[in-house]
């Protein structure tokens, strides 16, 4: 899977899944403050990332992820 792949699916499931206004996504953007997204969003997110891309999320994996691009690139070291 391609990184534009990965962020394209990102984008879509952030608008669709979770309501998050497509002008606040860019890959700077950082998750709990510029996105919006809490730990009841994080929850949701460990469910559709293992539906869409098929592996789990690791909380302690995702401890120093803190903008959209860092976590694009934590999706696509787990995809190759």
């Amino acid at each position: 899977m391609t990184r534009e792949e990965i962020e394209e699916k990102v984008k879509l499931f952030l608008i669709e899944d979770l309501e998050i206004e497509e002008d606040k996504i860019k890959p700077e953007a950082t998750l709990r403050d510029d996105i919006g997204i809490d730990s009841l969003d994080f929850v949701d997110i460990v469910v559709i990332v293992e539906k869409n891309f098929g592996f789990k999320i690791k909380p302690e994996e995702m401890a120093g992820v803190t903008t959209l691009s860092q976590f694009c690139d934590y999706i696509q070291s787990k995809v190759g």
